[in-house]
């Protein structure tokens, strides 16, 4: 347990971002707002312009407690994956969800980093026992996956694969609290995480009520944004149902809402994505919101997101 102390509290200057896309510039926006110091890789060849770019943008709208820090770290870019790695305190990788391209990319990582450095991965689907399959140190890779975009959202999902050292957990945990990030740690691994599960299982209702003409796209947007939305920055599904029960809590909604809930969940669509379906679904959205630039919605999303969250904050300080 003390060497885990140890290791858990070993200082973090320096973050290697591979992966300089969006998360990855993101990722980087809030670790630089931090006072970190980072260096992003990409084989691409305009990567490091889009890069730089990208993180300018989100500066703005970093949450309030990070900005008024007033520190900020260095950012430099590189095409060689050596260089990013070397001078690397912890990794953060953001590649392409592709298992033969991240089984690769890791084994390169952890040969090219001191074994002590923690090698995350944003991954929102592959697991890390894949991943971690041909390292030498496969101890120290973990899942560090966020919601995007991840200088805003608080959510980090955390989990180890096989081979994942319960010290290299403590040690990414621990730093991704310093950056204010809320981690919620898996208890095993499974195909996209939690999140992601939950937030398919939306997303598929929704297809199935557009598909059976039920209500239009923008509707059925809104029936989550000004219905269950709000509620759900304060609290999960779990603790929501608790309270539809009453001072019976879960036995109290269970007691008057199980055979409504038995009947939905039998209810519920479950449509197959094949190209006809997807063809439909994407030209619905695109008659809807295809007159909105896609910076513009994001710009949007992330200044209402930064209130909501300082709000929520500022209430439960209070």
């Amino acid at each position: 347990m003390k060497n885990v102390s140890r290791q858990a509290e070993e200082h973090i200057g320096t973050v290697a971002i591979v992966g300089a896309g969006m998360i990855g510039a993101s990722w980087a926006c809030l670790f630089l707002g931090h006072g970190l110091n980072v260096v992003a890789t990409d084989i691409r060849a305009d990567a490091g312009s889009e890069f730089r770019e990208a993180v300018a943008r989100f500066r703005h709208s970093l949450p309030d407690d990070v900005l008024q820090q007033g520190s900020w770290g260095t950012l430099s870019f590189t095409h060689d994956l050596a260089e990013a790695c070397e001078t690397a305190d912890f990794v953060q990788e953001n590649a392409v969800e592709r298992i033969d391209a991240k089984i690769d990319l890791f084994r390169r990582i952890d040969a090219l980093t001191r074994p002590e450095v923690v090698i995350a991965s944003s991954s929102s689907a592959i697991s890390v026992t894949d991943m971690q399959s041909a390292c030498a140190h496969p101890e120290r890779v973990v899942l560090g996956h966020p919601f995007n975009p991840p200088h805003l959202v608080p959510l980090v999902e955390l989990v180890g694969g096989a081979k994942t050292g319960e010290t290299f957990l403590i040690k990414a945990e621990r730093f991704y609290q310093k950056m204010g990030k809320v981690p919620v740690r898996l208890k095993k691994e499974i195909y996209g995480h939690i999140a992601n599960r939950m937030q398919a299982a939306i997303f598929r209702e929704a297809i199935h009520l557009l598909e059976s003409d039920v209500a239009s796209v923008e509707d059925i947007d809104r029936a989550v944004s000004e219905g269950p939305g709000p509620r759900w920055a304060l609290m999960g599904p779990l603790l929501t149902y608790r309270l539809a029960g009453g001072d019976k809590g879960m036995q109290g909604f269970w007691d008057m809402f199980e055979p409504m809930q038995e009947r939905l969940w039998d209810d519920l669509g479950a449509p197959h994505l094949d190209k006809a379906l997807q063809d439909r679904v994407t030209d619905a959205v695109e008659r809807a919101y295809g007159d909105r630039g896609v910076r513009g919605l994001a710009k949007q999303r992330d200044v209402l997101l930064q209130a909501v969250l300082a709000a929520k904050e500022t209430n439960m300080k209070g």
